[in-house]
């Protein structure tokens, strides 16, 4: 172990004073690397001589004395075995490590908690979800910096996994890349589909016609036979969910960012592609530190306007809003719901993608990946290829070299012969969200929607109801509102999937519209309004919407109102309004309702001047 100190490094404290008040703690290079070196901040505890601790705690890990001077990279993964998006993921870390050490590098391997969506989803569970998030960005930012790892590959499975690697990557701002776990196959029905048609086009199913199914089950139209067989193979084995759910959202997002290597988004899980991917990320990571490439030199705002514009091309998720949000403002970019807005309003929806298409991530796999749409969409112009990537090149050197889109494919449409000529994505206000509302209308359902609203305090309230089929066609149009399911007042902002998907197989789509303060899978689709703020909890105009109140949402005018009420009703009802108690009264639920910023802010919890 080579050490070059002096004695006055000896009495020199390694955290100093200056540090302690920076918000990038301990983001610092050590003053114990030698100049070219790459082990900038490891050296902090591997070269120090009063660190002595810290160096016998790395040889009894197995460290010899030249890895000493080598940089640690630490890999961190969402791995547990309980969700398939999760589950392949340590077998994609054991192949980082081994090519991190062919390369020279120490291999540090962690891993954190996760919650898988489809399993917690309809129950208390999902108020889980999304507060994941932030343990998961404050537990990869705490080992890393605790352990004063040189750089970071992070592999993501599940929703919020990759907003919450990348959110750490930019609170720690040393060179990171993100591996993401890719996508699941596709499952087969086995039993010939019912009335519902759940499958029938190619025989192919997913999660998200597990939801419908059940819908169809309660309406009849698929018997308990084909109901099971769409539950027992939906889900072939591991990998995210295949759709351009939040999961192939927040990949596709980050790839275009340029925080991921060209294709991690579309290589499948279990591919040859991602465990080559594995390796290729180790040599990655090393020329990012030959460079000094770091997040914040790559996550800048137009990286963020690639990540949106990809998200409405493709027709990605409502959830990508909150994600993007909550990055840019760990990132200190200046990014809004007006950002969101601008870049919808010019941006088409080109891809035929599940949930409200016919294409799922594997099939554009097929196709030469993203890659090779993303090469295709740069020849309209959408995408800023000046921006840097993880390859330590821009994303139009990258592009360069990749593959053609086949002329007769029909997943991704040219600019002129869009699905939608603007973003599905929608920002919505009006006298129902002051702060903002967040629809997914992709133009198949409408434009604009008007009916009197029907207003549920829970989830579990509007499933009742359905089950009990006490939403009917012939009480026509009609405005769902199911409120309290905020960040605060869920708390955790769960996802309206279930019910959505019980509608969609009810077969009372046409007739009916969600809007909640909750939010979306991914998977949703249907007229959808979520995000709204401010929340119920809050006092918001939602809390105060009463049953038979006639609502409508414009998509194109970007509104969303209620009729018929004055302003002296109004205030009549704040007045009346009560704010009711917390649903939880400890643990990490109550910390992240008392810390969470709304919906139009991320959801973030970790905003100084809130304190």
């Amino acid at each position: 172990m080579a050490h070059h100190l002096s004695k006055g490094d000896l009495a020199r404290d390694v955290i100093r004073d200056d540090l302690i008040a920076d918000t990038s703690l301990p983001a610092r290079p050590s003053h114990f690397c030698q100049p070219g070196s790459l082990n900038k901040y490891s050296s902090t505890i591997t070269q120090d001589l009063s660190q002595g601790g810290s160096q016998s705690m790395l040889y009894a890990i197995g460290l010899r004395d030249h890895e000493m001077d080598q940089p640690q990279i630490g890999i961190g993964s969402v791995w547990y075995s309980g969700n398939p998006c999760n589950s392949h993921l340590l077998e994609l870390s054991e192949n980082v490590k081994k090519a991190v050490k062919e390369s020279d590098m120490v291999p540090m391997q962690f891993n954190t908690i996760g919650v898988s969506d489809a399993i917690s989803m309809g129950t208390t569970g999902m108020r889980f979800s999304l507060q994941s998030r932030e343990i998961i960005a404050d537990s990869f930012e705490t080992i890393m910096s605790a352990q004063w790892y040189d750089a970071m590959i992070a592999i993501p499975g599940c929703d919020k996994n990759m907003p919450a690697v990348l959110m750490a990557m930019a609170r720690l701002n040393r060179p990171s890349i993100m591996l993401y776990g890719g996508a699941i196959q596709q499952g087969r029905r086995h039993v010939q589909p019912g009335a519902s048609g759940i499958g029938k086009k190619d025989g192919r199913i997913d999660i998200n016609d597990t939801w419908d199914a059940y819908g169809a089950f309660v309406n009849q139209t698929e018997s308990a036979e084909g109901f099971r067989d769409v539950i027992r193979n939906a889900c072939p084995g591991p990998g995210a969910c295949g759709g351009q759910y939040t999961a192939s959202t927040m990949a596709t997002a980050a790839e275009a960012m340029g925080m991921s290597l060209p294709g991690s988004a579309s290589n499948p899980a279990g591919s040859p592609e991602k465990l080559r991917e594995c390796a290729k990320t180790a040599e990655a990571i090393k020329v990012l530190m030959e460079k000094d490439i770091k997040p914040l030199d790559i996550m800048t705002k137009p990286a963020f306007e690639n990540a949106i514009t990809m998200t409405m091309l493709l027709g990605g998720s409502t959830n990508s809003v909150l994600h993007l949000l909550a990055i840019a403002s760990s990132a200190n970019v200046d990014l809004t719901l007006d950002d969101f807005h601008r870049i919808s309003a010019k941006t088409p929806l080109l891809a035929d993608m599940k949930p409200s298409g016919n294409f799922y991530m594997t099939d554009l796999h097929e196709l030469g990946g993203m890659p090779a749409i993303m090469k295709f969409l740069s020849s309209f112009g959408f995408l800023d290829g000046s921006i840097m990537t993880v390859t330590g090149r821009t994303l139009a050197e990258n592009l360069k070299s990749a593959p053609s889109l086949p002329q007769d494919q029909v997943a991704i449409r040219p600019a002129t012969n869009p699905i939608k000529e603007t973003g599905h994505i929608r920002i919505l206000y009006g006298n129902l969200a002051p702060g903002g509302a967040v629809a997914k209308i992709t133009g198949k359902e409408g434009l604009e929607f008007r009916g009197k609203a029907r207003c549920f305090d829970s989830e579990r309230d509007l499933m009742d109801a359905l089950d009990r089929k006490e939403v009917r066609r012939e009480h026509g149009n009609t405005v769902i509102i199911v409120r309290y399911e905020g960040p605060k007042g869920g708390p955790g902002m769960p996802e309206m999937l279930k019910p959505g998907g019980a509608i969609q197989g009810l077969g009372l789509n046409d007739c009916i519209a969600l809007v909640t303060d909750g939010r979306y899978s991914g998977a949703s689709r249907g007229f959808i309004i979520g995000h709204v703020c401010p929340e119920a909890q809050d006092g918001g105009p939602i809390a105060l919407v009463k049953d038979g109140d006639e609502v409508v949402i414009d998509s194109v005018g970007e509104k969303i109102d209620v009729l018929g009420v004055s302003e002296e009703e109004w205030e009549r009802r704040r007045k009346e309004w009560v704010k009711p108690p917390l649903r939880v009264k400890r643990g990490t639920l109550l910390k992240y309702a008392k810390l969470v910023r709304d919906a139009s802010h991320g959801c973030v919890t970790d905003l100084a001047e809130d304190w």
